[in-house]
């Protein structure tokens, strides 16, 4: 498992026990986005930072292996790895999107013309792997064919303007086609990827979901979490005392956002910043532990929770020194941090 923190540091843990492994040094500046590779090298992961640079490390070592640079008055906000023969790497840029082969790394297309601003997500679907999605500072999504020689002009397909700053995007429902998106000003926005359609859209996310439930009021939102097996999608919320709440959003018939289905409380003491669902690892293994997620925050803590019926103890580490401490009890709680 890995966590990248303040100090432009990438942290290597075990997801199962918490154990720290060792850490990644390279980036002179912020880490914005950290990735392991697929299936073929596991063990490989990868991180872009402000530096303008995408580096990839041998998680078992600790070295870098290979770096990327995107230029140096660049910062590189996202990166995805696909294309129809799985050899492209791309990365969302200052208002560029830039594209290598990453087998000899070099950069084979910029596409300048379709962003303004910066570009936040850059994502090879799943299903179709030669479609990448962007996402910007500019408040457009976009969706382009990366068959053949790539170009703004002959290769983007369709536009969606979400009217403004766009955060995160992931991908849902069969197939993948819809997407979910997530704004600056935490709006939240459910599209029809393929058809640029809007399906559902909550301009007052952060309301229905305070509304929801009866702690202080959903301040902010981390991520969303999709699960294929439920066909349900989360939105993830939280407070500036740090408890979080998996909110369900139906998006067919009467849209809504209904009450927290997990509520995480009594781990963290400020903001958070990631949530890590168990559900995202490979074997299931974890989940045979009884652990339900890992969440990372701005008071320096990474914390591990434990489903209703785990019968493992409370503990927590402090990221950056490995402090235990000892827990405060929150019985109430849908689930508990150790």
């Amino acid at each position: 498992m890995a966590v990248s923190l303040s100090t432009n540091a990438v942290k290597l843990y075990s997801p199962v026990t918490g154990q720290y492994y060792g850490e990644c040094r390279g980036h002179s500046t912020t880490i914005n986005h950290i990735s392991f590779s697929g299936a073929s090298t596991p063990h490989v992961l990868h991180s872009c930072s402000s530096d303008g640079t995408i580096r990839a490390w041998d998680s078992r070592s600790f070295q870098e292996v290979s770096c990327i640079s995107a230029g140096n008055s660049q910062e590189v906000f996202s990166f995805s790895f696909g294309g129809s023969n799985d050899n492209l790497l791309a990365a969302g840029c200052q208002s560029q999107i830039l594209f290598w082969d990453w087998r000899n790394k070099k950069q084979v297309a910029c596409l300048e013309d379709s962003h303004v601003d910066d570009v936040t997500q850059v994502h090879f679907a799943p299903d179709h792997r030669s479609k990448l999605v962007s996402a910007s500072v500019d408040g457009l999504i976009c969706i382009f064919d990366t068959e053949g020689d790539i170009n703004d002009d002959e290769h983007l397909e369709s536009v969606i303007n979400v009217g403004t700053s766009v955060g995160k995007v992931g991908f849902l429902g069969g197939k993948q086609q819809k997407l979910w998106c997530l704004t600056h000003i935490e709006t939240l926005s459910v599209w029809d990827w393929k058809g640029a359609k809007n399906e559902a859209s909550f301009q007052d996310a952060r309301l229905l979901a305070s509304n929801s439930w009866a702690l202080d009021h959903v301040e902010y939102f981390v991520d969303c979490h999709y699960s294929e097996e439920a066909e349900q999608l989360w939105v993830i919320g939280g407070n500036n005392a740090g408890t979080l709440g998996y909110f369900p959003v139906n998006c067919n018939g009467v849209v809504a956002i209904g009450s927290p289905e997990a509520v995480l409380g009594g781990g963290h003491t400020g903001v958070v910043r990631s949530v890590m669902p168990m559900s995202s690892f490979q074997g299931g293994l974890a989940q045979n532990q009884g652990i339900f997620g890992w969440t990372g925050g701005e008071d320096g803590r990474l914390c591990c929770w434990l489903s209703n019926d785990s019968p493992q103890i409370n503990r927590s580490w402090i990221s950056s020194a490995l402090i235990m401490r000892s827990p405060r009890t929150r019985r109430k709680s849908r689930h508990h941090p150790y």
